[in-house]
């Protein structure tokens, strides 16, 4: 089994942080919740049907007007994979913004997204960012009741290292609850690269600039346990604007892989992320239908970047010869 696959559904997944209106507290707008229609009628014409949310994203407005979609387009729920986040809190007022995963925070805040979301189970939880007042006892209860009442099927994590999914997972088993963390979500690209460069650096003195956490990569594929990696696209800096002399660089000969090999920018970049043996999980977060379309092909295709274009486009984007 594609354990990468079966976590998610596909290749690509479609991130709907940009769904349901601004971030105020102002309600959605039925044109809201049309400009999300054609965002998941785009996604899905480009073989997209798994969709990443969080019950933070526009205050529970995403969730909402997703959910309004399913409402009224029979037999789409059972197209999709659907997948959301819980563990942030918003600053509200006085309030401060923090992080909760403490169990009836997680199963309460489920429950709010299946809600909002008008579907039975989410297909997949991410636990959205370490609270380091959780107690891992707590987490594996909370999942174990989600899992044993139908409401999530799979579970995993987002911007967490190797130390703190094992410590979750460690909880899971001495519960015996037979749960798996089947996924970790954290920000991978062409421009965030540390995750990659992390392992490679060793025993060089830039090993000491590279903040990553040291073995995450390897224990999330020692485990099974899918990477996904969100602002795959890093915000358009190899298929839009610039910023540098190496996102000039990049750009142009991501520009001239994509003609050779007759795909787009947006294409190529997210290979570029596919083609680690991790087989990485890009969740695109645009709302444009003309830019999802782009990704049509890494969404359908295996990663079309040979041995030496990969790290040609690696090289490229860090501006530097390897060690």
């Amino acid at each position: 089994m594609d354990v990468a696959r079966d976590a998610d559904g596909g290749r690509v997944l479609l991130g709907c942080m940009g769904l349901g209106g601004d971030w105020d507290g102002e309600a959605y707008s039925p044109a809201d919740v049309d400009a999300a229609e054609a965002v998941i009628r785009a996604a899905l014409e480009s073989g997209i049907t798994a969709f990443d949310h969080a019950d933070i994203y526009r205050r529970g407005k995403a969730e909402a007007v997703f959910g309004e979609v399913l409402a009224r387009t029979p037999g789409l729920r059972e197209r999709i994979t659907l997948q959301s986040k819980c563990g942030i809190r918003l600053a509200d007022g006085d309030r401060p913004g923090l992080y909760d995963l403490r169990g009836p925070s997680i199963v309460r805040r489920v429950e709010e997204s299946l809600a909002r979301l008008r579907t039975d189970a989410l297909d997949l939880l991410l636990l959205h960012r370490p609270d380091p007042l959780a107690e891992p006892a707590e987490i594996a209860a909370a999942l174990e009741s989600l899992h044993r009442q139908g409401l999530v099927r799979r579970f995993g994590v987002s911007n967490m290292n190797a130390a703190q999914i094992a410590r979750i997972q460690d909880a899971l088993d001495e519960l015996g609850s037979g749960l798996r963390l089947v996924a970790n979500q954290l920000e991978m690209s062409l421009l965030r690269r540390d995750w990659l460069e992390d392992g490679v650096l060793v025993n060089t003195p830039a090993a000491a600039g590279v903040g990553f956490p040291a073995g995450t990569v390897e224990h999330c594929l020692r485990h099974g346990i899918a990477l996904q990696a969100w602002a795959p696209l890093a915000q358009g800096r190899f298929t839009g604007r610039q910023e540098t002399p190496e996102e000039h660089a990049t750009a142009k000969l991501v520009a001239e892989l994509a003609a050779a090999k007759d795909t787009t920018p947006e294409t190529v970049v997210l290979w570029w992320l596919r083609r680690h043996p991790a087989r990485i999980l890009p969740v695109i977060g645009t709302t444009s239908p003309g830019r999802i379309r782009a990704c049509r092909d890494a969404a359908v295709a295996e990663p079309g970047l040979d041995h030496e274009e990969w790290y040609r486009l690696w090289i490229t984007a860090r501006g530097a010869a390897l060690p």
